[in-house]
């Protein structure tokens, strides 16, 4: 269970490959991490995107795309082959509450006992995120109805929520930010799994507000290493984190030498990850990103 573990352990986290992979590859993708024994596999879940197709009448309509294989199809095919929790991220964006509890009824059935409730993304082109009018516009109130669900249906969900240490970036500031994560575990979620970070001091302030503001679950830090040069300007912009002057510094006299980033992106990792335990982190969880040789490197020096 997410909830559980004597041990500091490691976690990874998925992303659905694109549609028409085998499941085969995506089982061999993944099979270089297994000899670490990971606690359990986040399989995140991808909002439906759209496009308008014009008709002879001159109207358009609206149909759903649909680019990656589902979170419920990867974890059976992770289930059919290794023994290891999977942990599907539940999503507020574009579920309608029905939705919702079909899904969980689906994990039910195979025997999912841990999920991630997130309140997800906002669409391509969004400025500002919009909920399904049939559905939740905040993870606390996704968390409240599986522990609905829990009640009218039966089971016992571990449920995870992320937590941000340098803030959401659509929070005014930290402390509001930490309400609302509180929020998330007043209606009760069991454990918080943060946004990566690329500075431990930012998660270890972030714990520190967490704790004086009443939280007492498990707080996991989540990491991922640089593996190219480009992220130093992507990682910034899609997930609103700062990377430290020292690492970005060392990217950039680097060059060109692609192996010379993916080592320092590596090795800046796996500093990240012995500081984290050796201050007392429960487990530490990797966005993997679709690759495994750098995370391969980063859990065979840490685990």
């Amino acid at each position: 269970m997410l909830r559980s573990g004597a041990q500091p352990f490691p976690s990874l986290e998925i992303v659905p490959p694109m549609s028409g992979i085998r499941k085969e590859e995506l089982l061999e993708s993944i099979a270089p991490l297994m000899e670490f024994a990971p606690r359990y596999i986040n399989v995140t879940t991808h909002r439906d995107e759209f496009r308008f197709e014009p008709q002879p009448d001159g109207s358009f309509v609206r149909r759903v795309v649909r680019n990656r294989v589902s979170a419920v199809a990867v974890c059976a095919a992770i289930q059919s082959r290794y023994d290891v929790e999977v942990v599907p991220h539940l999503i507020c964006g574009g579920t309608p509450a029905y939705e919702t509890e079909a899904l969980l009824q689906d994990f039910k059935f195979m025997g999912i006992e841990n999920v991630m409730a997130l309140r997800g993304d906002s669409l391509t082109g969004e400025k500002r995120f919009t909920p399904d009018p049939a559905g939740y516009a905040h993870a606390n109130e996704l968390v409240a109805a599986i522990r609905a669900f829990e009640r009218e249906n039966g089971g016992d969900f571990c449920i995870g929520v992320g937590g941000y240490p340098e803030k959401h970036f659509e929070a005014a500031n930290l402390e509001t930010d930490i309400e609302n994560l509180k929020r998330k575990v007043d209606a009760g979620a069991d454990v918080i799994i943060t946004q990566m970070f690329f500075d431990n001091e930012a998660f270890y302030r972030f714990v520190e507000h967490c704790r004086a503001a009443g939280i007492t679950v498990p707080i996991i830090p989540g990491l991922k290493p640089i593996s190219t040069a480009k992220q130093i300007a992507l990682l910034p912009e899609s997930f609103s984190i700062d990377i430290p002057v020292e690492l970005t510094e060392a990217i950039r006299r680097a060059g060109e030498d692609k192996e010379a980033v993916y080592h320092i992106g590596t090795e800046w990792c796996i500093a990240q990850c012995r500081d984290l335990l050796s201050h007392g982190a429960p487990a530490v969880h990797f966005y993997t990103m679709g690759k495994s040789r750098n995370i391969v490197e980063i859990l065979r020096a840490c685990f």
